[in-house]
Order: structure tokens, then sequence, then C-alpha cells
């Protein structure tokens, strides 16, 4: 076996356990928003986490890979790669075209999961099919055209976003922003004077296991964006993706103890994650300290953030457009401004980011793609749930929510007793 045999073995060996620990953050995203939900909407997690799965896939596979890294067409969409069938030989890379579509198919199954934590407990399950079928075949896949592909007009521009701070995740929070605001907020969160009621998480210590499988795969997520086992700074984005973690959460210890008198258990777990988001666009090109400090910026900003949507009247149940959108948007922007030139070699291009004497340039290109994305997302999820609510009501009755979707809905409870076996029976007769 030659050399160049053995570097395509092991990058193929590399990619497909990395897109493996990215799929793996599913269970985080389930066991997460399940926690952070009520008791009597559990299931409805668990099933729209295989509606995800299931149909993402499939969807990406039939129309989304194409359309986002097929042939491109005036840096707006592809044209070849439908069912993986077509002209793809401008995907130059050491690992074939089927391992490639695994590790980005595992992307877009995360990013509607973020969708489905902002409409929780109150989306019809027939709506989120068909907005799953929306955003894995046509929203993200066109944005992340824009600006990954071979000819992508934002690409081209010289935007950088390594693993998706701006195309996952705040395109998918904003996304997640338009969901809840279309769909309105759950019975009671609100008062008649507009101040919010807390709604109770109904199991944080899942919901911190939930978090800790996404902190996991994470590294699957960051440094399996490299797609190359031999890269060698692998090393570095998995000590940026830690440091931004870390940082994220313990701020939001700190800042919670000063704020609230208390170390706030929800916001802590969305701390850590909201590093996590914004260390994603530079975890290959920016130094430790400036890690650090991402996702400490990040880590307040989202607190602040769940508290804005609240004032507004915007019920998220599990902090997606906070974690994901705002966090995404300042992962953005850091690259503009953190970026190091030696760092940012490894992509075939020597950037600086503000701080390092490049000037606006970057700065200015990554708050474009932002905008961009950004408002791509929200316009579109709106659209798509108008046309959706044409069809089936995008929101459940009103007894199916106080009752629970669990119940509502899927016909079984996520947590049962003996006793339950005659009452279920008989609800389901009925």
């Amino acid at each position: 076996m030659d050399l160049s045999a053995l570097s395509s073995g092991l990058d193929t060996i590399w990619v497909v356990l990395t897109a493996a620990m990215i799929l793996l953050m599913e269970g985080g995203f389930a066991l997460l928003e399940a926690g952070f939900v009520r008791q009597k909407n559990a299931v409805s997690i668990i099933m729209k986490v295989f509606v995800d799965i299931t149909f993402g896939a499939l969807i990406f596979y039939f129309i989304g890979f194409g359309l986002m890294y097929g042939k491109d067409a005036f840096g707006l969409i592809g044209t070849s790669g439908f069912m993986m069938g077509g002209d793809l030989t401008h995907i130059k890379l050491s690992i074939s075209n089927d391992t490639y579509w695994l590790f980005q198919c595992a992307f877009v199954i995360a990013v509607i999961s973020i969708v489905s934590g902002a409409v929780a407990e109150r989306i019809h399950f027939h709506a989120y099919i068909l907005y799953t079928i929306a955003m894995t075949g046509l929203i993200y896949p066109i944005a992340g055209h824009w600006v990954w592909s071979i000819g992508g007009w934002l690409g081209s521009l010289g935007m950088i976003d390594f693993a998706g701070s701006a195309v996952i995740h705040a395109m998918g929070g904003f996304s997640a922003l338009a969901a809840a605001m279309f769909i309105g907020p759950r019975i009671g969160k609100f008062s008649e004077n507009g101040t919010p009621n807390i709604v109770p998480p109904s199991n944080l210590p899942l919901a911190s296991v939930g978090a800790f499988i996404l902190w996991f795969g994470w590294f699957g997520f960051n440094s399996g964006s490299t797609l190359s086992a031999t890269n060698g700074s692998i090393g570095h984005i998995a000590v940026t993706t830690m440091l931004a973690a870390a940082a994220g959460g313990a701020t939001c210890i700190l800042f919670t103890l000063f704020r609230y008198r208390k170390a706030d258990p929800p916001m802590v777990i969305n701390g850590s994650l909201a590093g996590l988001v914004s260390i994603t666009a530079g975890c290959a090109f920016v130094s430790d300290g400036a890690a650090i400090f991402i996702g400490a910026v990040s880590g307040i900003a989202m607190v602040f953030a769940t508290e804005y949507l609240d004032s507004q009247k915007v019920d998220d149940p599990v902090g997606a457009f906070a974690v994901h959108g705002v966090s995404g948007s300042i992962g953005t922007l850091a690259v503009g401004l953190f970026a190091k030139p030696e760092l940012t070699e490894s992509i075939g291009q020597s950037y600086s980011g503000l701080f390092y004497g490049g000037g606006w340039s970057l700065l200015g290109v990554q708050a474009l793609g932002l905008v961009i994305v950004s408002i791509w997302g929200f316009a579109l999820t709106w659209l798509s749930l108008k046309l959706i609510n044409r069809l089936v009501p995008v929101r459940v009755s009103r007894d199916e929510e106080l009752v629970g979707l669990d119940v509502g809905i899927h016909g079984v409870p996520a947590y049962s007793q003996d006793h339950d076996f005659i009452e279920l029976n008989q609800l389901k007769k009925s």
C-alpha cells in the first residue's frame, strides 16, 4: 500500500468516526430537550429527534446534498449530486463522496434539531415533519452552498466559517426564533400583564447528561471538519473547543451567582453550549486566549438574550435562539477580530483579523455573511410554516397541549405505572 492510499484510508476512518460522534449528539439533543420540557411532553421530543434523523437523512440524500455541494450555478445553488449522482468531480478530497455525504448529513440533522427545541410542547407532529423536509431539503442546503461550496458567493468573498457558527448555528438559531414567534408561547407561559411565568424543567440531571453528550460530540463537530486524520490542527481545534465551552459555563456560574444570588443550572448548561457554538466558526483560526474570551462573552450574552426574549413574550423553552442564534453570531464575527494569519494558512490562504493587522475587510465579510444567512433562515422558516399551516395546523389544539403531546398526539406517556394500563387503553378506544 502506498502512502497516498494509507492517508486516504486514515482520513476515511477519521471522518466516519467523527460523523458518528456528531450523530450521537442527537442523543444529547433528545436528553437535553426532554429534561428542559415538562414530563408530559418528553415522548414528543424523542419523536421529533427521530424525525430529524430519518427524514433529515433521506431528504438530504435525495435533494439537499445536491443543492449544497453540487456543481455551482451563479454562486447560488448546486445543480448535481442529487442521490449522489451526476457531476461531482469538483469535490476534490482524499475521502470518497459517500464518506463526505455521511459527514455532511450529520450536520444537517443537527440544524433541524436546533429548531426543535424552540417549538417544543406545542408544535403539531405532522407540521414538524413537513418543516423538517423544508429545512433539510432547501433552507439549510442553499445557505450552506453560499458559504461552503466551491463557487458559493459568500465563500468566494472570503467568508470563514470552519464548522458552522453561521451556517448551522446562527441560521438555525434565527430559524428557531421565527418558529417560536410564529407558533406563539405555551399556554400559561406569560401572565396577562406580560410577565413570564417559570415553567419548571422536568429533569435537570437528564438535561445535564444531554449537554455532556453534546459537548463530547462537538469534538467531532469541530475537529472532524478538518476532513483529514493527518491535519496538524486537530489538537489545537480540540483545545479551543474545550476552552470556549469551559469559559462559557464558568462565566455563567459566576454571572448568575452575582445576578440572581444562586448559580442557575439551566443557564449554566446553556452557557457551556453557548461557548461551544461560538467557537465553531473560528476553532482552527484563533488562539487559546481568544477562545476563552469568545466563550466567556457568549455565556453572558446568552443570559441577556434569554431575558430579552422573555421581555418580548417570545417563548423558547430550551433557549435555542439565545444559545445558537446569539452565540453563533458572536462566533462568526469573532473570526473577523481574532483570526491569526499563521493559523488560517491551513485552508490555503492567509487571513488576518482586525486585532492582527487585517483591517476591517474580513470582519465586514463575516458580518455580511452572518446577516444574509440569518435573514434567510428567519424568512424561509416563517414562509415555510405559513404554507404548512394551510395544509395542516402548525400548533396542536388547546386540549392536546394541556393534556400533553405525549398522550394527546402520540398516545403514550413517557413514564407510566401499571395502573395506567387500563386508562391508556380506554383513551385509545375513545
